[in-house]
């Protein structure tokens, strides 16, 4: 018993950055093996799915970074604050009014296992704000490492425009080197004072993270293969529109309840395109943070 506490003393007196390496690896070599990820960096994803995707990961980064906002000035997380460098909300809405148009935020949908995500990340940043490192590390530094491959790959697929437009959430103005940038932030985050059994609720919180990104694309699975079930796609819209920014949009409604309402609007909306497209382009969640694991 005795020597078994030793070991776990000796294992959480690591540096925390190395610790959630480690924790994660098992999730990691998972979704490493997933047809989702081999799939996407062959280019099998339809812009449909792309935009479908990009609203999700919308609604998660305008929760994580409404809660970032919230404690940037807590020791908890001030350390690792960085939102020059880092915050992908306004290049979301960047991309979002690329692909949807002026209207977009009455357009986009919310599934349900977006909302969970959502409400995980404002339980965390308002209760457990020590907790929020896992989330922004999972999330950030996965967007500087796999994030860069996926960005080549969905603008080929895709055939986006040369010019950056549709991928701004891969685009990082304010990091001019990413290698060294990440080792400044795992040097800011080994840093924080946390005791043992924080940095095991730290660990915890980070696989909940990665699991959290898994759902999200499960339940897309899960609604369209429903959907091809019952015989009864819904049509779909022109793919893309032509950018029209209205600035009356720039301040809309609180993440949450946008997320809410953007639920209510599209229940029962099913995607058009086959079945193992509609998976491949969902792999896009889950590949993110998988590449990035790697990277990190």
């Amino acid at each position: 018993m005795e020597t078994s506490q030793t070991h776990g003393s000796e294992s959480m007196s690591k540096d925390l950055s190395e610790l959630l390496k480690e924790a994660t690896k098992e999730v990691h070599e998972q979704a490493e093996n997933t047809p989702f990820m081999k799939n996407f960096q062959k280019g099998q994803v339809s812009l449909h799915e792309f935009k479908l995707v990009t609203a999700s990961l919308y609604f998660i980064y305008s929760a994580l970074e409404e809660e970032i906002e919230r404690n940037k000035d807590n020791p908890v997380y001030a350390p690792v604050y960085f939102p020059a460098e880092l915050h992908r909300k306004a290049a979301l809405e960047e991309d979002l009014k690329y692909f949807y148009g002026s209207n977009w935020r009455k357009e986009i949908p919310c599934p349900e296992a977006t909302q969970k995500y959502v409400e995980r990340l404002h339980y965390v940043g308002k209760n457990h704000p020590e907790l929020l490192v896992a989330h922004a590390y999972t999330r950030y530094l996965g967007d500087l490492s796999g994030g860069q491959v996926l960005k080549k790959i969905a603008q080929k697929a895709l055939q986006l425009p040369s010019t950056g437009e549709g991928l701004a959430f891969f685009t990082f103005d304010g990091v001019s080197n990413a290698t060294k940038f990440k080792q400044l932030y795992r040097s800011r985050m080994n840093a924080l004072e946390m005791d043992h059994a924080t940095k095991k609720r730290v660990l915890e919180e980070a696989k909940k993270a990665f699991l959290l990104n898994i759902q999200v694309f499960e339940a897309l699975q899960e609604l369209v293969s429903k959907g091809q079930e019952n015989g009864h796609p819904q049509q779909p819209k022109a793919e893309l529109r032509t950018r029209n920014v209205n600035k009356s949009y720039e301040h809309g409604a609180a993440p949450g309840k946008e997320c809410e309402k953007t639920n209510r609007r599209h229940t029962g909306m099913m995607p058009t395109t086959p079945l193992v497209r509609w998976i491949l382009a969902l792999g896009f969640l889950a590949t993110t943070v998988a590449v990035a694991l790697f990277a990190m």
